[in-house]
């Protein structure tokens, strides 16, 4: 959930150095009168790993969460509350993340090993990034899907800190050859410059759009993987609708990939311009969600067929840039629509040029006024440079740590990873997908395994369990492919309705599903009264 970024000599990142500044961090939440202020500024070395960094900045403590304010004095380590209990940092508040933090809470402790956990997150709001779809059909609120941290945590003991991490220093491997047992694991470097050192770490910080591969794709087209992505397409969205209101031009959308992120977008995206849009959906592949079950692939081919989106299948985007005057009159002449003056005052279109990927296909460019980018992610873990030591960091091709059965990393018995930043393969030799589902039961285990390791019992081997595949297509439907019922396919209205379900099972806190079912049941009951209402106007009308 952030970014990276490597620079030019060899450096140790995890997050790209950013520019916010310290106002941005301070929007955090008010709390207890306790506070502790920590100036520090930081002037780091690491002539052995091949990269020197310079952090300064000034923390507070407000209420458990982490504030930044103004100033530089001389750097402090961040001090845990007590200094004899096992200190666990959890890097991500994702799925991995947070559902870890709140498995360690939950299981049974001796009083003198139960441990301080620090979750920490660029971000004050957890996402449910399965349902950020219903925030473009208004079928749900922010608030139900992307709480804030401090009230999930406000009744566990879980500390959060709002903050970007930039520099990971493990020391675990030292002691490879030697007892485990040790004063630290290693330490983290915040964005601040506050320094973490912990026993336990866990790596879950996800993944982010993978935009550098088409020229044009990071200037011009949009993500759908984040809270801020959902609500720049939704803004977006509502600017084209607002302008083309009465108007005969339609609204022309483009989504790359379809994945069951692009198939999703696409349904939803449809549904909501009606007949005041078109929706294409490009795929290198020569159908849509190659991977998934036959019954939620056909469930989609049929909602996508009746709301007119045009599968553009065996294609890849070769570059997008803006389109030119006389590309924009050219396509109006060829539709036999004028430029009027008011579109001529519109942001200007944009060109996607279609390269086959199959034979038998010929080149096409497309125009469009929204670009949805749906192809590939990159783990926020970044491509470790060759060093002295000799046990870093194992990280796959796609940048993911590569863990041992447990969710260790291998070479390092006191860091776990999960979710996209771990990579683990199923008992066949396939690697696991970067689902919410994998995520979601990575996270049971990690808890677990970190209670088992504390208490010097054995620990457990991960083994997913795929529970089915589900994909929302629109407001009020949705397909299921539950996977202990084979050839089962939930369909339409009963489908939306068991999906709902399912997630509201899965939301992160019981005070939290308690406010979201609530919510959900009065929007339902008030859904249905004006369906009623609707009906008696419309016999009243006709009689």
């Amino acid at each position: 959930m952030a970014q990276m970024a490597l620079s030019a000599s060899p450096t140790l990142t995890l997050f790209n150095r950013v520019s916010g500044r310290s106002k941005q961090w301070g929007m955090l939440f008010p709390g207890s009168s306790r506070k502790l202020a920590i100036n520090m500024s930081i002037l780091m070395n690491f002539r052995s790993k091949g990269f020197s960094f310079v952090a300064s900045g000034a923390t507070q403590w407000n209420g458990g969460v982490a504030e930044l304010v103004e100033g530089e004095a001389a750097s402090r380590p961040y001090t845990w509350p007590d200094k004899k209990k096992p200190r666990v940092c959890i890097l991500g508040g994702g799925f991995g993340g947070l559902y870890t933090a709140l498995r360690l809470e939950s299981l049974v402790w001796p009083e003198d090993k139960k441990p301080q956990v620090l979750l920490v997150d660029q971000s004050e709001r957890f996402v449910f990034k399965p349902m950020l779809y219903e925030l473009l059909t208004g079928e749900v609120d922010a608030w139900e899907i992307a709480p804030r941290f401090s009230d999930l945590l406000a009744n566990t003991g879980v500390q959060f800190f709002q903050d970007r991490v930039k520099v990971l220093h493990p020391s675990d491997h030292l002691r490879m050859n030697g007892p485990t047992v040790s004063s630290c694991g290693g330490t983290v470097h915040l964005e601040s410059g506050l320094v973490i050192e912990y026993d336990w770490l866990v790596l879950a910080l996800g993944a982010e759009a993978k935009l550098d591969v088409v020229p044009g794709a990071a200037e011009f087209a949009l993500p759908f993987s984040t809270l801020e992505d959902a609500c720049r397409v939704d803004n977006r969205l509502r600017t084209l609708e607002r302008k083309r209101f009465g108007r005969d031009f339609p609204i022309r959308v483009a989504v790359v990939g379809c994945g069951y992120s692009g198939v999703e977008l696409a349904a939803t995206v449809s549904e909501r311009l009606q007949d005041k849009g078109i929706v294409q959906a490009i795929n290198v592949e020569t159908t849509i969600c190659p991977t998934a079950p036959p019954g939620n692939r056909e469930a989609a081919l049929k909602v996508l067929s009746s709301r007119n989106v045009e599968l553009l299948l065996g294609y890849f985007v070769r570059c997008i840039r803006k389109a030119s005057i006389s590309e924009v009159s050219e396509k109006q002449t060829e539709s036999g629509t004028l430029l009027d003056a008011a579109a001529e005052h519109e942001p200007e279109k944009l060109i996607l040029e279609l390269q086959p990927a199959e034979r038998g296909l010929q080149s096409q460019i497309l125009e469009a006024d929204l670009i949805l980018w749906t192809v590939g992610s990159k783990p926020q873990l970044p491509q470790l440079e060759p060093c002295e030591w000799p046990h870093e960091l194992p990280l796959n091709a796609r940048g993911q740590a590569e863990t041992d059965e447990t969710l260790r990393v291998k070479g390092h018995p006191r860091i776990f990873a999960v979710g996209d930043s771990s990579s683990l393969r199923d008992s066949k030799g396939k690697l696991l997908p970067a689902t919410a589902q994998v995520a979601f039961q990575q996270a049971d285990f990690a808890g677990w395994n970190l209670w088992a390791a504390i208490n010097d019992r054995p620990l457990l081997p991960f083994r997913f369990q795929n529970l089915g595949e589900m994909m929302t297509l629109g407001r009020n439907d949705a397909a299921i492919s539950p996977s202990f019922i084979e050839g089962l396919t939930l369909e339409g209205p009963i489908g939306h309705a068991a999906r709902k379900l399912a997630y509201l099972i899965r939301l992160p806190t019981d005070e939290h599903r308690l406010k979201v079912g609530i919510s959900w049941l009065t929007k339902s009951a008030i859904d249905s009264v004006a369906a009623v209402q609707s009906s008696v106007i419309k016999v009243l009308s006709g009689s």
